[in-house]
């Protein structure tokens, strides 16, 4: 069976994919709007020892996203967006994917993936979704990926990742100026992986 799992290469979709592994041929896909370089998803991918691809987003999703972030003065209702356009995109491969997956753990507060979402997605697209993270706690997930996985972490403007809240940032910036990014966007810490321990 074959499982394309949304891949930023962070430690979420990592671990997600390592937990996978056993039971899928698992295929990590970079989701786009074209904005960023998706080369840090494929080194980690290549790292690691998985296939890598991509997948393009519609940019007028970028576009809605990144206004209704502006918007509301929070990236939350924009991201989710996005996340669930992705998981739609990959899902609708046709044939290429027998099941679509993930990093979304239990305590994240966005994006999240409720159940009828993924119902329909299951209906729609006939696959299966997988969370493989959902009902694992922060503190568990630290210390499988402390045991599993090199990472690296930094402040979100540091660490060179491939994933939609890179693109989303940039193009907020682009329609708003940069100061719009620190205005919507909390101070977090992203990671990157660099390889299995």
């Amino acid at each position: 069976m074959r499982a394309g799992l949304l891949y930023s290469a962070g430690k979420d979709s990592t671990l997600a994919a390592l937990l996978l592994e056993d039971f899928y041929d698992v295929t990590l896909v970079t989701a786009s709007f074209g904005v960023v370089d998706p080369d840090p998803a494929r080194e980690a991918a290549d790292a690691l020892g998985f296939a890598h691809e991509t997948v393009d987003l519609d940019p007028d999703v970028a576009g809605t996203a990144v206004e209704r972030m502006h918007d509301d003065g929070y990236p939350r209702n924009g991201i989710q967006r996005v996340h669930e356009h992705a998981v739609e995109r990959l899902a609708s491969a046709r044939g290429e994917f027998d099941a679509v997956a993930d990093g979304t753990r239990r305590d994240d507060r966005v994006p999240t993936i409720d159940r009828p979402f993924a119902r329909s997605v299951e209906d729609r697209f006939g696959v299966d979704y997988l969370a493989p993270l959902a009902g694992i706690g922060r503190g568990a997930i630290d210390e499988m990926v402390a045991e599993k996985l090199v990472v690296e972490t930094g402040p979100s403007e540091a660490i060179a990742k491939a994933d939609y809240e890179v693109e989303l940032r940039a193009l907020l910036a682009e329609a708003h100026g940069a100061g719009a990014v620190g205005d919507v966007f909390p101070d977090h810490t992203q990671s990157r992986v660099r390889g299995r321990r």
